[in-house]
């Protein structure tokens, strides 16, 4: 059993920051990589960022250049350093977790990012 929690979500203005941190606690031994996805009313969910154990990132091209992931590997913590906020990043943002030998992602419940006026 694999269990995400999602913290650090929150209302900000265009402009502002936000740090959102999900930890990855149970049936874990190794984990090959963590990440975001986001999803917006009406929308589909896509991904936003993506980190291997090894620290190799990829990113949307809607957030290059002003997030930032990382891992704490000790921790089995993913961070998502959002600076730079824009309306179009209102939305929920679901963290998740791919143990080695497995396909399947373990995902959170979500935390909400609202970003306006």
């Amino acid at each position: 059993q694999v269990q995400l929690v999602e913290s650090g979500g929150g209302s900000v203005q265009p402009g502002g920051t936000l740090r959102l941190s999900c930890a990855a606690s149970g049936s874990i031994f190794s984990i090959n990589a963590m990440g975001w996805y986001h999803q917006a009313p009406g929308k589909e969910r896509e991904l936003v960022a993506t980190i291997t154990s090894g620290g190799s990132a990829n990113y949307a091209d809607s957030v290059k250049g002003r997030f930032t992931i990382s891992m704490d590997n000790a921790k089995n913590t993913v961070y998502l350093q959002m600076n730079s906020l824009k309306p179009e990043d209102t939305a929920v943002y679901y963290c998740y977790v791919t143990i080695t030998y497995y396909a399947m992602k373990y995902w959170g419940k979500g935390t909400l990012v609202t970003v306006s006026s």
